[in-house]
């Protein structure tokens, strides 16, 4: 394994628990500048982390060192920043979500692989210890034909949060609930049980916030496969609790509680892991958690380069759940059901 040297690109509060997982990761990738339009970050960032900065994106994308890039900037910029960074030839490990809209997310996508640069997508949540077990019964067929399965995202944002400019609005943010918190636990459940067929849902803001977009959200989903099931998510749930997912199969039931697994076969058999305590973000402070599925998904993406494999969550991964959280949006717009498409 050769030692990868990353850029980064953006300062803001995402960054933390990547920073925490490449000192973890120091024997396998260097940080060989960071960089923030604003200068009170850049300083800020160096004092708390000692990597050294930039003081120009051109800085770290024409350094032909830096193998990869990693963008941690508000989702309307992906686009244009991955666009540079990709015809620099540099792989990129991009914060969720691809983009604002799915037609940008889609050309994000396109980009990189006309550029044959390799493209990773921050969706940690697949890297919880309870998911990779969950995923192996799934594959092992342990459940059986998949009947149901569920969401339910009950989160807590006070309206400071939403204060901050930009933030819960369709320009910087691209929609609410659905694209910039519940994606996680979303793009877990489709990675599970596969991309739906159609929803129909119910979206609306609720009194306790002034945002532009969706703090609730109710939809009936039926997958490809058959299954039917349910997606709440909210921001206003207070004080905020662990996001579940529920898979109901023909020889048992399995349910994710934040850190949680606990499985009941009918023929009697229980499968249980215990919480790890390191779900967080589910209150006030949406960064209240540690960095260990960060600095997972990063190893994963290292991998990848080394072994010249794809990652785990690809922008054609990721683009999945953008698949189903416009649908979401879409039915609940108009009131009729909406189709998925195909990712």
């Amino acid at each position: 394994m050769s030692l990868r040297r990353i850029g980064i690109v953006g300062l803001g509060m995402a960054v933390a628990p990547h920073a925490r997982s490449l000192l973890d990761l120091k024997d396998r990738v260097q940080v060989a500048r960071a960089f923030s339009p604003s200068a009170e970050r850049r300083r800020a960032f160096a004092d708390r982390f000692g990597f050294p900065l930039a003081d120009s994106l051109e800085a770290v994308l024409s350094d032909s060192g830096v193998d990869a890039v990693l963008i941690l900037t508000p989702p309307n910029t992906h686009l244009e920043l991955v666009r540079r960074a990709a015809e620099a030839g540099k792989h990129i490990l991009l914060e969720k979500p691809l983009e604002i809209s799915t037609e940008r997310a889609l050309e994000v996508v396109r980009v990189c692989r006309t550029c044959g640069v390799t493209l990773g997508v921050v969706l940690q949540h697949r890297f919880r210890p309870v998911a990779q077990k969950m995923a192996g019964l799934l594959k092992a067929g342990e459940l059986g034909q998949i009947l149901g399965a569920s969401a339910s995202i009950r989160l807590w944002r006070p309206q400071s949060y939403y204060d901050e400019p930009g933030r819960g609005t369709k320009a910087r943010d691209g929609g609410g609930v659905l694209l910039t918190q519940g994606i996680h636990t979303l793009d877990l459940l489709v990675s599970l049980v596969g991309q739906a067929a159609d929803v129909m849902s119910y979206v609306t803001t609720t009194p306790i916030h002034r945002m532009e977009t969706e703090d609730l959200v109710a939809a009936a989903v039926r997958y490809r496969n058959g299954a039917l099931g349910t997606i709440e998510a909210t921001t206003a749930a207070f004080p905020g609790y662990p996001e579940r997912i529920d898979i109901m199969g023909e020889l048992g039931h399995a349910a994710i509680s934040g850190t949680s697994l606990h499985v009941a076969f009918i023929d009697g058999r229980k499968v249980e892991v215990a919480s790890d305590s390191m779900a967080g973000g589910t209150g006030a402070d949406p960064m209240a958690f540690p960095h260990d599925y960060h600095r997972a998904l990063i190893t994963d993406f290292l991998d990848a380069l080394d072994g010249g494999t794809a990652p785990t969550v690809t922008g054609e991964e990721a683009l999945k759940v953008h698949m189903l959280i416009n649908a979401i949006v879409e039915s609940g717009q108009s009131g009729m059901p909406v189709s998925v498409p195909s990712a």
